[in-house]
């Protein structure tokens, strides 16, 4: 198909680059503007990349382009403690530390009323890569990489002087690829035998979409909303032996209530509220066992319900505040709070997937340059996070438990101009 093909091709180079995102698998927020202020935006229409979050902010934001880069430094570690199998370690998952994730935003006015636009930027992944093998799980170097880039061709109207509506058609591209579960490619693990790991890099396509609403309510308050559908995905092939329904991994559905109040004529305070619907994907939610006492999984990897990596849906909430200091100059600064997705019984598969950050810092600057365009810089501070496991390792692979430990840190650069 032609889209998959132009999809590929972005993905190629360099769109779609690894990443561990923060609210569990997804992002913290899109844009430089609005990661600088705790991913808050669903009520604001600050650039052309705030479609990402809320599609009806799209004619609020002009003829405009914008071009941003984000480098993303996770630190992931994790160890096995009162294992009777000889699996024991504490180890850090950073061979891979540093990753690039672009952005691309562009807006068309159609006359005052409505706008065209199209929004890229990864929604999120995961991603761990181990200096050596997990004894448990097989005998090379441990790992997954999971990356996702969306296109979002986008159409926004104003419905009337106060309330504006958008709907975005989300175009999913994942990548994926898992290294060292050689003791999951049997019979007794997976459905699909040979089909779990080490076969190298797979592709999926897929597509959703995304409505939203914003409302001036009066000159000081906007609300906002935003609901994206489940973004069915096609199957990973080579790795159908590993996740439910014979490799396929849905992107989960989200919804999203925003407020932004202007406190004063220089300084707007931003709120959201988000839910992530991660039970909408069985690959991601699934739990792993039960596990008979010879270590055969009941629900095997790869089958309609098999096994995954257990995550609960979570709510994540947002505060950011804006402030215009001077004529050329905005700062600001945000905090992003969720509680992560991982019980602590569900650990153990979770080495491959530590997604358990909970607290955020956010900040950034934007500076008006001579020509009339701008350049934005953020920087956020994920905070470090524990989840030690409670009965994680079953009895069938020699009891004990599976410990997990992350932090992060990134750094983006963006600008914008009008056109």
């Amino acid at each position: 198909m032609k889209l998959n093909k132009l999809l590929l091709a972005l993905a190629a180079s360099g769109i779609a680059t690894s990443a561990f995102a923060t609210n569990g698998m997804f992002s913290h927020g899109y844009g430089t503007k609005v990661k600088s202020m705790g991913g808050a935006g669903v009520a604001t229409a600050i650039d052309g990349m705030s479609a990402a979050t809320n599609p009806a902010s799209m004619v609020a934001v002009g003829n405009s382009m914008e071009l941003g880069l984000d480098l993303f430094r996770p630190d992931r570690h994790t160890s096995i403690t009162g294992n009777g199998g000889g699996g024991n370690f504490s180890m850090d998952a950073n061979e891979d530390s540093l990753f690039p994730i672009p952005e691309f935003a562009y807006n068309k006015m159609l006359g005052a009323n409505r706008s065209v636009g199209v929004v890229v930027y990864g929604n999120g992944g995961m991603n761990t890569s181990y200096p050596s093998p997990i004894v448990l799980f097989g005998s090379s170097k441990a790992g997954i990489d999971l990356a996702q880039l969306f296109v979002a061709p986008t159409m926004a109207w104003k419905l009337n002087d106060s309330h504006s509506a958008g709907v975005s058609l989300n175009l999913a591209y994942q990548r994926f690829k898992a290294t060292g579960l050689e003791h999951f490619n049997n019979a007794n693990q997976s459905s699909s035998v040979g089909n779990v790991t080490n076969r190298g890099y797979d592709d999926a396509f897929g597509f959703g979409v995304k409505v939203g609403w914003q409302g001036q309510i009066n000159p000081n308050v906007t609300l906002g909303a935003s609901y994206q559908t489940k973004t069915d995905m096609s199957k990973f092939d080579k790795y159908k032996g590993l996740f439910a329904e014979q490799g396929n991994i849905d992107v989960p559905s989200t919804w999203a209530l925003g407020l932004a109040v202007k406190a004063s004529p220089k300084t707007l305070v931003a709120f959201d509220v988000q839910r992530i619907n991660y039970s909408d994907s069985k690959a991601i939610s699934n739990p792993l066992g039960p596990v008979s006492g010879g270590g055969v999984l009941t629900n095997k990897l790869g089958a309609d319900n098999g096994a995954g990596f257990g995550w609960k849906d979570m709510t994540a909430y947002k505060l950011g505040v804006e402030h215009q200091y001077n004529d050329k100059v905005t700062l600001r600064a945000g905090w992003n709070h969720g509680s992560q997705p991982i019980p602590a019984d569900q650990t153990f598969f979770n080495l491959l997937a530590p997604g358990v950050i909970e607290d955020h810092l956010t900040l950034g600057v934007s500076w008006k340059a001579a020509n009339g365009g701008e350049w934005s810089a953020t920087y956020m501070h994920g905070f470090s996070k524990n989840v030690n496991g409670s009965g994680s390792i079953p009895a069938g692979f020699g009891s004990g438990e599976a410990n997990l430990k992350m932090s992060q840190d990134a750094l983006g650069i963006a600008y914008s101009w009008k056109l």
